[in-house]
């Protein structure tokens, strides 16, 4: 937990691994039919040790987009991209997980500039996993966006857990969920983050919870934003997403 106003959404490894079987985007679907492939689950080392699990994309061959504070103080990372996580290795490298570097925006803070926290990050992948890859929507995208906010829908995706309270549940499977853009302007959001609905009340409607961190936030195909953070510690309320849309973001990752 950061502050009292927000909490991040990256999940302690160890609590994963024993948490019982659920979902995992709230309220999403299974991605069943791998339509998300470039989509990973990311576990990063500190200190040589698994210590917290997140979400990422890639937006290349063998690089993977994530948040700023799942990279930040990191030694390691290794992705899966299976649909389900079953491997006997997790959270440990296997045959089945690609391993990597964490590199953090050179702005990211740990929040201490808040809303402009630049939560983005990348994993140097030491091999291409030969996978699907999403493009990055150009500059001020969402500002661009016709007809007011709360009306645009956006896809999330992520490994993240279904339920925190009354019971913990969690599965290591890729969920995929609709949202509604809510707000880019209010002092949570002011043009860097972007605040999206937890459930609007329609079936299969999504929301963000701890392990989602660094999954993209999609758009038409395209990434506008990351994962970041959510205003409690049940995953309840509105959830909040760094904006990839602009353009100081977009010049760092094209470095990669």
């Amino acid at each position: 937990m950061r502050t009292r106003v927000f909490v991040v959404l990256a999940a302690l490894a160890m609590l994963m691994v024993m948490a019982a079987p659920s979902s995992a985007v709230m309220f999403g679907e299974k991605d069943s039919a791998n339509e998300w492939e470039g989509v990973g689950l990311v576990i990063f080392d500190v200190d040589g040790e698994p210590s917290h699990r997140c979400s990422g994309s890639l937006i290349a061959a063998d690089v993977l987009l994530t948040a700023g504070h799942c990279t930040v103080g990191t030694s390691g990372a290794r992705v899966f991209f299976d649909v389900e996580v079953t491997s006997g290795h997790y959270p440990f490298a296997g045959p089945d997980a690609i391993e990597g570097t964490p590199v953090t925006h050179p702005d990211y803070d740990d929040f201490a500039t808040f809303p402009n926290t630049s939560d983005v990050g990348v994993v140097l992948l030491d091999a291409a996993p030969g996978l699907e890859t999403y493009p990055l929507a150009g500059d001020a995208t969402l500002d661009d966006l016709a007809g007011p906010n709360g009306l645009t829908r956006l896809e999330i995706v992520g490994y993240g857990l279904q339920s925190v309270k009354p019971a913990l549940m969690a599965e290591r499977s890729r969920y995929v969920a609709e949202v509604k853009l809510n707000n880019l302007n209010n002092a949570s959001t002011d043009g860097f983050n972007v605040q999206l609905s937890a459930n609007p009340g329609k079936a299969h409607a999504g929301g963000l919870c701890f392990g989602d961190s660094g999954g993209a936030v999609f758009l038409d195909g395209e990434i506008v934003a990351v994962n970041s953070f959510v205003a409690n510690l049940q995953c309840m309320g509105n959830g909040f997403s760094y904006r990839t849309d602009r353009q100081p973001i977009l010049d760092w990752l094209a470095g990669f």
